[in-house]
């Protein structure tokens, strides 16, 4: 069964490079413009992998990563991995409280965000 991962970002560009970065690399993904459409899409599927850019209208990604982690425990365990143009030790501790796993600067490198993803799923202790 392939690794099911949902992408949220607000760029519609950006979401379809992503959705076409991780669809031919045999993993099955889902994507939303919004935290509140990714948090209706989270109560009817399972995902491995959330994919989550910061900077989004309404609710950040740091918001919808602690919406994601006050659930139940399968989705406490469900890897996050953000996407941000923030480098400041600030907004990277901000990343560490909201229980993201790991984070990658913009302008994403798509063979460095595939290595991460490829490493987040298959490290059980990330």
């Amino acid at each position: 069964m392939p690794h099911r991962i949902l992408i949220v970002d607000d760029d519609i560009l950006v979401l379809e490079a992503l959705q076409e970065l991780f669809t031919s690399s045999e993993y099955e993904v889902r994507v939303a413009t919004r935290g509140q459409e990714a948090l209706d899409i989270l109560d009817q599927e399972h995902f491995d992998l959330l994919i989550l850019d910061i900077v989004m209208p309404k609710m950040t990604g740091f918001d919808l990563a602690r919406e994601v982690r006050k659930r139940d425990d399968e989705m406490r365990k469900v890897k996050i991995i953000m996407l941000t143009a923030k480098t400041e030790p600030r907004d990277l501790q901000s990343e560490e409280e909201c229980g993201c796993n790991l984070y990658l600067t913009k302008p994403i490198d798509p063979g460095r965000l595939k290595e991460l993803v490829k490493d987040t799923l298959e490290d059980p202790a990330q």
